[in-house]
């Protein structure tokens, strides 16, 4: 018997169905969402200061937006991956915008997710190998979903203004 596959929603990975709930907080498939817990065992025991799990985190929740996904959750992934890309946060430094962020009392805009999604998804991070090139991974997939993301970036840019440092 032929086993069914499974397509996530939010970044088109084809996996075998193993009838997992859809997850309440990202647009993903239960299977796609099982690979992020994955992922995120990894970069949680981590131990690095720069903390590259928030990138992994924002990476995730930009590539599986839309549906359910609320638009605080679209919004503060965008915001980290901005912050990251252009201007060189650490996690850690990208952690304490969004609790900044969540103090501040306000209606997150709708995002529309791009119509193609990054040709990186999680499976590919967690197929590199443990440590180094892993990492180096989640930083690719990190600015190829921020690339994805062209047409909201003025918004990010204009929304996250505030948090850089004064030049």
């Amino acid at each position: 018997m032929k086993q069914s596959i499974v397509k996530c929603p939010g970044c088109g990975l084809m996996l075998p169905n193993q009838y997992f709930s859809e997850p309440s907080r990202f647009h993903a498939s239960g299977e796609c969402m099982e690979l992020f817990n994955q992922l995120s065992y990894y970069t949680v025991s981590h131990g690095q200061p720069e903390f590259i799990h928030q990138l992994a985190l924002d990476a995730y929740g930009a590539q599986h937006s839309g549906g359910f996904t609320r638009s605080i959750t679209t919004a503060f992934s965008l915001i980290g991956l901005y912050l990251v890309v252009e201007h060189g946060f650490t996690g850690k430094q990208v952690q304490q915008a969004h609790m900044e962020l969540g103090r501040a009392k306000i209606t997150w805009p709708a995002l529309t997710p791009p119509q193609t999604s990054s040709a990186i998804t999680i499976q590919e991070v967690l197929q590199a190998e443990a440590g180094e090139p892993r990492d180096a991974m989640i930083r690719q997939w990190v600015r190829e979903v921020w690339s994805s993301w062209a047409h909201a970036h003025h918004w990010v840019k204009e929304a996250a203004q505030h948090l850089l440092p004064a030049e």
